[in-house]
């Protein structure tokens, strides 16, 4: 069986469905398994032994040519890796017009995606061939992994534990993040104030003092991440620190999940480097504003979220935008607890390093 995958982006929405191309392949282990994604968020299924074929495309390169009618190499060369494979099934996870598209340029003979109350786009719909009804209330992996189940009949994990996040990690990226780590004696959080939405940043100078506060009670090194156009994010948030044991750090993606495999743990919004520590099982503390944990979070129960439960207009927001801005107004001592909290469950202080706090 010939198989693709149709989800192009973004690098939160790849990882959440990692789980479901390794439930593919455990059940069908001579499936051919294709992923087509876009070439920004491409980088974290290179070299994935699960994957016959990585198809990278560019959709708005294709979408113009497609749309001006031009000869243009670009689309004839996405089009041409799109149609390489007589596919037999192409997967929908993405819910968009545009992936739906992909998935009939594709040529595949069965396109299976949500129904429509699933999808984010719903006119996409009239593109598929099939669509499953999705129980309410599922963490979009579990999200995935229903459809998995239903398009492929095959048997799904149910469990945290079973989850798994095949990510290939290369020497090169290990010694890149044991370059940054070497600094810390192995103790050190990673610290991420940046995020995909403006409505999902914690201040960037809470960032700062969080980091001396995890120096002062855990005795940990924080390593600020910065992703593209986020350097001002993490200056602020040096600025702030004063212990100086805040080192902003700027890493590959895949550096980024080496450095995260050896983090005491990570702190950040709901964004990509936070899904990426989630499934490199790094412990975590979330901190949520317009989107939920209990869809996007962390699928592990040992991981914390942080977030407003005070505020009337808190469930199901998802704005990009807003007027109060109020959700992420979290102060730092909650953070802080969250922290000691995750620590514990982790097991990774002695028992005379714990504190109370707050």
């Amino acid at each position: 069986m010939r198989i693709l995958i149709v989800k192009l982006g973004s690098i939160g929405d790849v990882v959440h469905t990692l789980p479901s191309l390794a439930a593919m392949r455990r059940a069908l282990p001579e499936a051919e398994i294709s992923w087509v994604v876009e070439r920004r968020a491409s980088e974290i299924l290179r070299d994935n032994p699960l994957l016959n074929r990585l198809i990278e495309i560019d959709t708005k390169a294709l979408r113009r040519g497609l749309m001006s009618g031009e000869t243009l190499r670009a689309p004839r060369q996405q089009l041409r890796l799109l149609r390489a494979s007589a596919f037999d099934l192409a997967l929908d996870f993405q819910g968009l017009i545009k992936s739906a598209m992909i998935a009939r340029l594709s040529g595949a003979g069965r396109i299976v995606g949500f129904a429509r109350e699933e999808l984010r786009e719903p006119p996409s719909r009239i593109l598929l061939h099939e669509s499953v009804s999705i129980p309410t209330g599922l963490h979009v992996i579990q999200k995935n992994l229903a459809l998995v189940g239903a398009a492929l009949e095959i048997s799904i994990p149910t469990e945290e534990a079973e989850l798994e996040f095949p990510i290939t990690i290369e020497p090169s990226h290990e010694i890149e993040a044991d370059l940054i780590a070497s600094e810390t004696e192995g103790r050190y959080a990673i610290l991420n104030p940046g995020g995909g939405w403006p409505t999902k940043l914690w201040s960037a100078e809470k960032f700062g003092t969080l980091a001396d506060e995890l120096w002062n009670h855990f005795g940990l090194h924080s390593l600020v991440a910065s992703g593209p156009g986020e350097d001002e994010l993490t200056q602020r948030a040096l600025s702030t620190s004063k212990s100086g044991k805040a080192k902003a750090v700027s890493v590959s993606l895949k550096g980024f999940c080496a450095l995260a495999k050896g983090a005491q743990v990570y702190v950040g919004g709901e964004t990509g480097p936070t899904h990426l520590a989630i499934a490199m099982h790094t412990p975590v503390v979330g901190l949520l504003g317009p989107t939920e944990w209990w869809r996007n979070g962390s699928p592990y129960s040992e991981d914390v979220c942080v977030e407003r439960t005070d505020i009337g207009c808190r469930e199901n927001c998802h704005r990009r935008s807003c007027s109060q801005w109020i959700c992420m107004d979290i102060e730092v001592e909650r953070v802080l607890s969250a922290v000691e909290e995750r620590l514990r469950r982790a097991n990774v202080l002695i028992p005379a390093q714990l504190v109370s706090i707050g």
